[in-house]
């Protein structure tokens, strides 16, 4: 079988769609894991949370994609789940559902899971408590933690839900807290992301939660249980108030209020965007972050074409404030090689690819890309 590959300058020029969330900027489409010591309140943390999303309200003032939610709450009884329930919550969705059996991973758990979500449209979230309920019996092996887990991933990517996994830490101390999850390295090597939940000490009903992953950056939560043992956020060491993706927008917007087109290097823009750097919106980055923000510039009547030209990469932006009166038109993508994706509308001559500013997006413009002195060579 033909690998499938993609070139390094395709790919630096494809619309990228960032991860989806079913808790903004923490809890992304995936596999994840939550650790922490026994009776530390993970249980609690897990049942709170699939409400939360099921009512699709915030989640320590983050918002939630809201849809069906499926807690597997595997060491509990129903009566211990009403129980905790009426304590959480005054009104429990009928979006969120629980259940104490299903089969282990390999023995017709994927199959269950994607059988109930087709049952359920919209499903966001389902969370496995715990992770050692369902597999199955055999050695604690690298190359059997990452079997199971991985099955689990697959099945989460190809049903674009987050899968929660709640497991233990071991008692023994360490400096990096993740190094306490127990089992192999594998099982935090095949999550997306990994979250311990740590108590102060114990019986103080206060505790930290440390997240670290693929689509998320590194944070640590302040929590307190409160008197109905839902878990309030204290403190939050993320001090960036916006992430970069949501920058971009504002900035080009800005940027592009009083002119109708931007012609140039990368290096060019974020000195014009960014000129003293506190942005933080590097020649590098600002491509990316672009490519990342493709529907928002949309939504803000932004039109943007990434190609290459004389061996350079060149960034043309457009506004829709613009005086081009010319009829709108539909903007496909194109890739170097030429082939059409999308509407069928061919892109600007030389390839590259078109990111649309949707149905009233302005037509990519054939135009040589500089005028007068070629520009400085971009790093």
């Amino acid at each position: 079988m033909k690998l499938n590959t993609i070139d390094g300058a395709a790919l630096m020029s494809q619309p990228l769609r960032p991860p989806s969330f079913v808790v903004d900027s923490l809890l992304a489409q995936g596999l994840h894991i939550l650790a922490g010591s026994p009776k530390v309140g993970k249980s609690w943390l897990a049942l709170w949370l699939a409400v939360t999303v099921a009512k699709g309200e915030p989640v320590w003032d983050m918002a939630t994609k809201r849809g069906h939610t499926l807690y597997l709450c595997l060491e509990d009884s129903v009566l211990r789940i009403q129980n905790r329930l009426f304590e959480i919550t005054e009104d429990a969705p009928e979006s969120v559902h629980f259940c104490t059996e299903c089969a282990t991973i390999g023995q017709g758990l994927e199959e269950q899971i994607e059988t109930f979500s087709a049952e359920h449209p919209g499903m966001v979230l389902v969370i496995i408590d715990t992770l050692q309920m369902v597999r199955p019996i055999h050695d604690a092996t690298y190359a059997n933690d990452y079997r199971d887990l991985s099955a689990l991933k697959r099945l989460a990517d190809r049903l674009g839900l987050a899968i929660l996994l709640i497991h233990h830490l071991r008692k023994e101390k360490s400096e990096d807290v993740f190094h306490r999850i127990s089992g192999t390295t594998a099982i935090s090597g095949a999550v997306d992301s990994s979250f311990t939940l740590v108590e102060e000490r114990r019986g103080s009903a206060r505790a930290k939660l440390t997240c670290i992953g693929r689509d998320i950056e590194y944070r640590e939560l302040e929590l307190e249980r409160n008197g109905d043992n839902v878990w309030e956020l204290l403190s939050d060491s993320r001090t960036q108030p916006e992430l970069l993706e949501g920058r971009i927008v504002v900035l080009l917007s800005e940027f592009m209020r009083n002119q109708g087109e931007f012609i140039g290097t990368p290096t060019e823009l974020s000195q014009r965007i960014d000129p003293d750097g506190q942005e933080g919106i590097t020649p590098k980055k600002v491509s990316r972050l672009i490519l990342q923000s493709v529907d928002t510039l949309r939504k803000a009547g932004i039109t943007v074409t990434i190609r290459r030209s004389n061996g350079k990469r060149i960034i043309e932006i457009h506004s829709a404030d613009s005086d081009d009166t010319e009829a709108p038109k539909e903007i496909g993508i194109i890739d170097p090689a030429g082939q059409i994706v999308g509407d069928g509308t061919p892109g600007p001559a030389g390839g590259g690819s078109s990111l649309s500013g949707g149905q009233a997006s302005r037509p990519a413009i054939r135009r040589p890309p500089f005028r007068g002195a070629a520009p400085a060579p971009d790093p």
